[in-house]
Parts: structure tokens; sequence; C-alpha cells
């Protein structure tokens, strides 16, 4: 099963209005295991970043206008993606600006070369309703380290967010089939290991069973003949 994790930056919020991407990255995964493959690119927004989004991510037109338009590399980009599932947090976010810089380069849109993109905010906010779940409050409930993320970037994010996904699909490791070693520590787990053997049952003393009782009746009479335990013992 082949995945790519994706993540972009952009010039602002709204692609409707203007905005462009600025930064795109994607990470391969093969069967749950992340492979060494890897896309990224640093892009010419044609326009100006707005000072919200440059304090993100730190990238200003200045930067960026030496490096490639998305045209440019939107061949690889999508021969580096297509058929995977993609992987990608508030999809609808990057899918959008993804979409309309398809758009301007007079290409078909993301779902042509990627019919299956799993949202993991979507999917995270199924496993932990009424709690936060950007990126950083991820790592820090899966105690994934992303203390070098300081500012945002999309190869740094795809790399957490690759951590973050198979941490919150553990579970789905069983559909892909299980290695010997894996099957023999479940089933150590499952059936206990080794068998043990029967508990001994210790009878009570007849010096025993006699405080016993000689308890009981103290306890009935002090209780005026509610003593639950003593009713018991009669009716066994």
């Amino acid at each position: 099963m082949r995945q790519v994790i994706l993540d972009t930056e952009t010039t602002g919020l709204d692609p409707r209005q203007g905005h462009r991407v600025v930064e795109v990255a994607a990470l391969e995964l093969c069967n749950r295991k992340v492979s060494e493959r890897r896309f990224h690119r640093y892009l010419n927004p044609e326009r100006e970043v707005e000072i919200g989004a440059a304090e993100l991510h730190g990238l200003t037109l200045e930067r960026l206008q030496h490096e490639p338009k998305f045209a440019e590399i939107a061949p690889a980009l999508l021969e580096f993606i297509g058929g995977a599932e993609l992987i990608i947090h508030n999809a609808p976010f990057d899918v959008g600006f993804l979409n309309k810089e398809l758009e301007l380069a007079g290409l078909p849109n993301l779902n042509s070369y990627c019919p299956n993109i799993t949202d993991t905010l979507k999917l995270a906010k199924e496993l932990h309703p009424g709690k936060k779940n950007n990126l950083n409050a991820l790592c820090d409930r899966y105690q994934i380290n992303n203390a070098h993320r300081t500012l945002h970037g999309a190869m740094l994010d795809t790399e957490l967010l690759a951590e973050v996904y198979l941490s919150m699909t553990r579970g789905q490791e069983s559909l892909l089939g299980d290695s010997g070693d894996e099957k023999e520590e479940r089933a150590t787990l499952e059936f206990g290991g080794t068998p043990r053997p029967p508990l001994r049952v210790l009878a009570a003393t007849a010096e025993e069973l006699a405080l016993h009782a000689q308890q009981l009746a103290e306890i009935d009479k002090a209780s005026k003949g509610a003593c639950l335990w003593k009713q018991i013992d009669v009716a066994t």
C-alpha cells in the first residue's frame, strides 16, 4: 500500500483571493513504513506574502523570487504523488490551494491524480473530540518530539505528520499482515505465556470457624439482629 504525506505553505489563507503556494513537500509511506523518497520545492508565488503567513513559515517574496513557479514543478510533483493515497492535515486547505495552482497551470484537479485523500485533522477530531488537534497538540499527545519546530515548514511538518498518522492508526497494522515475531509476541500477551498451576484453596480450621461465629454473634447482638453475614451463614 502506497501513501504520501503532503503539506504546503502559502502566502495567505484563501486561494480565491489570489494567494499562492510558496512551499510543497511530500514523503512516501510504503506498507506503513517511511521510505527514503521525498519531494520538496520552494516556489515563487509571484506576489507578496502576507505578514501573518511570513511570521508562521519565515518565507518572503524576496527569499522566493528566484525559485521555480508552480507550473514548472507540477509534472514532477504529480509523478511523485500519482496514484497514492494522500494523507494531509486539514486537507481542505491544502487541496484548495493545490487545485487552484493546477487550474492556473491548465491541469486537472488533484482528485484526478489521487482519488483517495485522508484528512488527519478530521480523523484526530473523531479520536479526540473536544481537544486541540493541531499538529503541535498531536505531537504532545503521542509523545513525538517537535522541539525543533520553531517555524512551520512543509518538509518538517510532513515528517511529524507521518509519525502522528502512524501513531493514530496503529491498530490498522493487523490489516496488512503480521510478521512471525509479531504474531508470537501477541500470542504470548493474549494467552499469558507459560500456563500457571491451579490456585491452592485453603480451608478455615475449626478454631477459625468458631472465632468467626463468635464475632458474628457479637455484631448481631450489637445491631439487634441486623447482621447480614449471620443471616447468610444460617441460610447456607
